[in-house]
């Protein structure tokens, strides 16, 4: 389980994808966050967001929830103590990118005529019509 990439002391220790995508049990939780491995098994139940957000990440890329959550640097600090390697420079182009969104965003800035003509003129209609069955009816 797990390659080593060098022959010093400190070396990287790499696991494959599929390694780490099957370290997602209730007995190990394993995540990746910028190409680290991280075994967060030991603090699911310390996690200040529950265990739900870490187990829902297991096994894969948890990037960028980790990121949009806008962890403190003591945060930081504390996943670099569950650091147990990096993933294997093969996989990285693998695992999950947000996907891009191929709809072209409409622009949310309409122009005066369609915020005020519209709404006249389906008043003026709605008042020509109301006149022209009170005049029937007379």
């Amino acid at each position: 389980m797990g390659e080593t990439g060098g022959k010093c002391q400190d070396a990287v220790k790499y696991f494959r994808l599929s390694e780490i995508e099957e370290q997602n049990t209730f007995k190990s939780t394993w995540i990746i966050i910028n190409n680290n491995v991280y075994d967060v098994t030991k603090f699911l139940e310390e996690h200040p967001g529950g265990e739900e957000v870490l187990r829902e990440q297991g096994g894969g890329n948890a990037t960028e929830s980790f990121e949009d959550v806008g962890h403190s640097s003591d945060a930081r600090e504390m996943a670099s103590s569950m650091l147990i390697g990096e993933l294997h420079p093969e996989d990285r182009d693998k695992i999950t990118r947000p996907v891009e969104s191929l709809v072209t965003p409409i622009n949310d800035q309409s122009s005066w005529w369609s915020n005020w003509l519209f709404p006249i003129l389906a008043a003026t209609i709605v008042t020509l019509l109301y006149r022209m069955y009170i005049g029937e009816n007379q």
